[in-house]
């Protein structure tokens, strides 16, 4: 497959590496770059060379988020084929992310600067999280509306996560480390080189054993719930779309200003994200 959103390549044997590529963007996950992930990631499934995939972003950042100015398929096959009506958009994003957990093979992000909504949603899908020290990870959309995947329960805990879930705020790459978000954060200048070293040791482990071994551990959180939280929260998401408020967005982003000037209202009172940048 020839890709257009992101680049694909080898650091180091048995390892493979996509990079979101669109970083004068801050690397939008529009349907084409959804639909280019999970292609590669299932061609790495299929390719006897490969045993780990990292994930990782271009320019300044993993990425802020879903591609707002877009359509929700660019028009083209969605990586997951929904039902269509109320929650479509919710239930593709989130299967999309959550296939990740059925690979056989590990997928590991590497996440540096801003990892914001949708971006959220992909590294929880992936096995393994390695963090920047500074990075920035958070939900501001909850400001508005409501996430697709219900993560934040579930990965920040019952009480951190119902801070970020009611105020949008941001944490570091530190804290979300310590939360459990993250695997293991690193100083930015280490991160890249930390995450690669232990990619190269998951290679070195033949990948029928990876694959059992990586079943075994969300087989258990299959157990605990939290695929099927994480799929309820898609009719939440739904029902947040049909607020008056998600429709004042919606409006704000419609008028001359466009989506900046609608996310520059949203955060302005809370002196965060786009509005603390000079």
């Amino acid at each position: 497959m020839e890709y257009t959103k992101i680049i694909v390549d080898e650091p180091a044997n048995g390892v493979r590496r996509i990079t979101l590529n669109h970083p004068e963007k801050r690397n939008p996950l529009g349907a084409t770059m959804r639909r280019e992930i999970i292609a590669a990631l299932r061609e790495h499934d299929d390719d006897g060379t490969v045993r780990v995939t990292i994930i990782r972003g271009a320019g300044k950042c993993f990425s802020a988020g879903y591609d707002l100015t877009g359509g929700a398929t660019d028009d083209e096959p969605p990586a997951y084929k929904s039902a269509s009506g109320l929650g479509s958009y919710p239930r593709e994003v989130t299967e999309t992310w959550m296939s990740i957990w059925d690979l056989a093979k590990p997928v590991i992000a590497q996440v540096h600067s801003y990892c914001l909504a949708g971006a959220t949603e992909l590294a929880t899908g992936c096995d393994l999280v390695y963090v920047a020290d500074d990075a920035r990870i958070g939900y501001p959309a909850v400001r508005f509306g409501t996430p697709d995947m219900q993560w934040h329960a579930w990965l920040l805990g019952p009480r951190l996560g119902m801070e970020l879930m009611l105020t949008g705020d941001s944490i570091s790459g530190e804290e979300a480390a310590r939360a459990g978000f993250a695997t293991r954060s690193y100083p930015t200048d280490e991160l890249e080189q930390r995450v690669l070293e232990i990619a190269q040791r998951i290679a070195l482990i033949p990948s029928d054993i990876l694959q059992i071994n990586k079943r075994t551990v969300h087989r258990g959180m299959a157990v605990m719930g939290f695929p099927t939280a994480i799929r309820q929260g898609t009719e939440l998401c739904a029902l947040a779309i049909e607020t008056e408020t998600f429709a004042e967005f919606m409006a704000e982003k419609d008028k001359g200003g466009g989506l900046t000037a609608a996310l520059t209202k949203r955060d302005g009172k809370f002196g965060d994200y786009r509005t603390s940048e000079s």
